[in-house]
């Protein structure tokens, strides 16, 4: 069945939203189409399967392993104090590399595997494509994607673009910048991201350049050079973190303490700070939620004694968020009495002050999106760790 589509603006731009299956069909019309087309998987009996959608190789790797660990965690926990609804559950992996050419490859996985629900996916150029068909399939989406794109596509806990882009902008206007130049790698999310920032310092008078970062290359001191050459107030680095590392590298070789540097969330990462000098991940500053260890409350304490005792492993940033999107997953089946699309999914919008480990959770049932979100602007310190500045 297809999904209704719509308009609407957010911060002055056109976002898509699709309305969710529950609230286009109304409850007691969405359950009994579900009821007659959900496979013989969804049946209130056996385990109860999740898919964890992620980029598990690849330059991403390091996001999604921990993305899945989070997820692992949780299902743990649950299956010790009984399963959910009395039943086991069992994670599926779904790797998807951060690549959207193999978005429709996921879906396929996670259906021939029985999952009712997918935990993921992160990357929103993958999100775009598959977010429908997991909809289509009645596989509840609890997405990881952080473009406005995605909203009425299942529901998130984690930061939308249009949640961090006024903390970027609030940070530029501070620092008394009047041009700003971009290195912006042109994926659905980053991209996004650049085009909010651009069009906010536009309309408060700012000089703007973006310069293209193609991914996967060796390094990036051509376009930090074409940038500098620009004599930017500010720079602004809208891509993922191992081209953020390579950029921050040459940045650092070749201006380090001028211009300014403000690189994008999606570069908060452990594997940042890894992949280059402590000097060059402190020569900037960063938007966006800090690692599990740094995010405030006696929660994401528990959360990373658990996470460090089960796995060995010093959780990131995103292992935190899939493990409070499976509990809220599991806290919503429980409340539905069943793993039904329909009745998960109303239960899923109607998410209010759930206790999760990364905060209050309460989901605004007209986007799926979580209304309050902790976003930051971060610094690395002296031990490599990404701590809240503002």
């Amino acid at each position: 069945m297809a999904l209704a589509g719509g308009d609407h603006t957010t911060e002055g731009n056109p976002v898509r939203v699709r309305p969710l299956f529950s609230t286009l069909l109304g409850t007691a019309l969405a359950a009994s189409v579900v009821a007659s087309i959900a496979p013989a998987s969804h049946a209130a009996s056996g385990p109860i399967v999740i898919a964890v959608e992620a980029p598990l190789t690849g330059a991403q790797a390091a996001n999604g392993r921990d993305m899945l660990r989070g997820v692992q965690l949780a299902v743990r926990q649950a299956n010790a104090n009984g399963g959910v609804l009395g039943r086991r559950v069992t994670i599926v992996p779904v790797d998807d590399q951060a690549n959207p050419d193999l978005a429709k490859a996921a879906v396929a996985k996670a259906v021939k595997a029985g999952a009712v629900a997918v935990i993921g996916p992160y990357n929103s150029s993958v999100g775009v494509v598959n977010l429908p068909i997991y909809l289509k399939r009645t596989i509840v989406p609890v997405h990881m994607t952080s473009t406005n794109d995605t909203d009425g596509e299942g529901v998130t806990v984690q930061p939308k673009n249009n949640q961090i882009s006024p903390t970027e902008l609030a940070y530029v206007e501070a620092s008394g910048a009047t041009s700003v130049t971009m290195l912006v790698d042109p994926s659905t999310y980053t991209q996004g991201m650049a085009d909010r920032l651009n069009d906010g310092l536009v309309a408060k008078g700012v000089t703007v350049t973006q310069i293209p970062i193609a991914e996967g290359q060796a390094d990036y001191a051509a376009q930090v050079a074409q940038a500098l050459a620009t004599n930017p107030g500010l720079i602004y680095v809208s891509t993922y973190y191992p081209e953020g590392a390579k950029i921050a590298t040459a940045l650092e070789a070749t201006a380090p303490s001028s211009p300014a540097c403000l690189m994008g969330l999606a570069n908060v990462d452990p594997s940042f700070v890894a992949e280059a000098s402590l000097a060059a991940a402190q020569r900037c500053v960063f938007s966006g939620v800090p690692t599990a260890a740094e995010m405030p409350g006696k929660r994401a304490a528990t959360f990373v004694k658990d996470y460090r005792k089960t796995f060995d492993k010093e959780p990131g940033v995103w292992g935190i968020f899939t493990y409070d999107s499976a509990n809220v997953l599991f806290t919503a089946m429980e409340k539905a009495g069943s793993t039904s699309f329909a009745a998960v999914l109303q239960k899923l919008q109607k998410t209010k002050n759930f206790a999760g480990a990364t905060g209050k959770i309460t989901i605004d049932p007209q986007t799926g999106n979580r209304r309050v979100v902790p976003v930051y602007i971060l610094k690395v310190d002296a031990a490599g760790d990404f701590v809240v500045v503002s």
